[in-house]
């Protein structure tokens, strides 16, 4: 049987393409996929949606644990009995995962992958899984949020009234709009697509840059596909990211890019934290810079309880949650373990198969 491998090239977005591996999931002896000896094990790192869980519990080959010590120490210890785990953000190291010589696939509940180590996964043959599909429409619909939020200063006015000013300072306030204004993202995969759809009902005019995107691609859906980073910097009103951290994309919004930007400018980052410097933002914001900025990711998770943003009331924070709608969290959950049982069964779609 011959099963496919997805090849991950080296880009924003996750675009895959295609080689073949002689592998067999199934394969031990010649007993078949749910028998006694060969029933796939497999270990729910963190809870998930109870969708999800159900789809594995009413699959009578395969078994699963639910694991809420995500120690390290616990991880070490219990990890290799299974052949299979989800992971959500807890970390899988080189440390956890040497001794689990029966695990054959991870899949993640989400499209990040920085809290496992693809090294170890690559020598070890170990297949790494995202839930594709199902985060697109609950992320961008919180960048929509971010941006309402940020431009009408709802905070303030929300502040207001509560104390009791109601309009004493309410035309003081600097609001904007979104109509006719314009907007880069950053990273055109799934999220980014699922974006646009949305700006466009502002009647948003936007950009897009993503060098692994085709030109007819972005215009299908009315963007307009620009070649430099910085040419967009410095026309946009609002810049959203949706890229991967890597090392070419580590703090690629620093301060010399926050500084060719417009006064009026806000920035949205639901993709990583890293991707913006984040003292860098404080500076520009602090000095009027740019407008706003809306955070749902940050360098270090939890944030810092030092760090300079969390009092910074031009930013509008969020704790990596642009997923955490009752619906997201079901799809997530039902494409997660979805993914696993497909591997297993040898029909998993490519799209979700990350190459190492």
């Amino acid at each position: 049987m011959i099963f496919l491998l997805i090849k991950y090239s080296k880009r924003w977005s996750h675009r895959l393409s295609v080689r073949t591996v002689g592998f067999h999931p199934t394969k031990r002896g010649s007993i078949p996929l749910g028998t006694a000896k060969n029933m796939p094990r497999v270990a729910i790192i963190e809870n998930i949606h109870q969708d999800g869980i159900n789809l594995l519990k009413e699959n009578p080959n395969f078994e699963f644990e639910i694991i809420e010590d995500i120690s390290e120490e616990n991880l070490i210890k219990v990890l290799p009995k299974f052949d299979a785990c989800t992971l959500r953000v807890s970390k899988l190291n080189e440390k956890i995962m040497s001794n689990c010589k029966n695990l054959k696939v991870i899949s993640r509940h989400g499209v990040g992958y920085d809290n496992v180590d693809l090294d170890f996964l690559k020598k070890n043959n170990i297949t790494l899984l995202i839930t594709a599909t199902a985060n697109a429409v609950a992320v961008a619909e919180h960048v929509i949020y971010m941006m309402l939020s940020i431009s009408k200063s709802i905070n303030q006015y929300d502040q207001e009234v509560r104390i009791g000013n109601f309009k004493k300072n309410a035309s003081t306030i600097k609001t904007l709009e979104l109509f006719n204004k314009e907007i880069l993202i950053v990273g055109f995969g799934r999220i980014g697509q699922s974006l646009i759809k949305r700006c466009k009902g502002f009647e948003m005019k936007v950009t897009v840059f993503d060098p692994f995107v085709n030109k007819e691609v972005i215009e299908k859906f009315g963007g307009r596909k620009i070649e430099n980073l910085d040419q967009g910097l410095k026309v946009c009103d609002y810049l959203s990211l949706h890229i991967p951290l890597t090392k070419e994309t580590k703090n690629l919004i620093d301060y010399s890019k926050l500084q060719i930007m417009k006064k009026e400018a806000i920035i949205i980052n639901t993709a990583r934290g890293g991707i913006i410097n984040e003292n860098d933002l404080n500076k520009a914001l602090n000095e009027n810079k740019i407008f706003g900025a809306g955070l749902d990711v940050f360098e270090k998770e939890p944030v810092d309880k030092n760090n300079s943003l969390l009092t910074n009331k031009k930013v509008l924070l969020s704790p990596h949650s642009a997923t955490f709608t009752n619906e997201c969290k079901s799809r997530m959950s039902l494409e997660t373990t979805k993914n696993i049982i497909d591997f297993f069964e040898n029909k998993i779609d490519k799209s979700m198969i990350v190459k190492l």
